[in-house]
């Protein structure tokens, strides 16, 4: 499930992203979707490549990776995101909830972290202090 109002549009500075057509709540959830589990072998060999930048850690220990289909993997990232995302590894989702209000054309966007407050800085922005 991916809400109507989502659509993805290139950005200046970040490439692809999620935006909205409408405003949406806090706390609405927005999308739904699917996730491809890899084993840790196969983790080992997609770091190695381009899908390196959208794959999320799996699992409770994390020693897997997924990839999110949907809009998931196209999220940007914010040490303050506007969404959070929530793993299911029973059912194999991904969800995305909204933390606040999003105005219409809004880039959505989640903390690559895992942590909603985690600022400790993500692969390509390990200059930040």
């Amino acid at each position: 499930m991916i809400k109507p109002y989502l659509y993805i549009q290139k950005t200046k500075e970040k490439g692809r992203g999620v935006f909205t057509k409408e405003p949406i709540p806090a706390g609405t959830q927005i999308e739904i979707s699917p996730v491809l589990v890899l084993s840790n072998n196969d983790t080992q060999i997609v770091d190695k490549t381009k899908l390196h930048n959208y794959i999320f850690l799996w699992g409770a220990r994390e020693t897997r990776s997924c990839i999110a289909l949907g809009f998931c993997s196209i999220y940007n990232h914010a040490y303050d995101p506007n969404c959070e995302y929530e793993m299911d590894f029973e059912a194999e989702t991904m969800a995305i909830k909204t933390r606040r209000d999003i105005r219409k054309g809004e880039e959505l966007s989640i903390n690559y972290n895992g942590e909603v407050e985690d600022s400790s800085p993500v692969w390509f922005d390990v200059k930040r202090k």
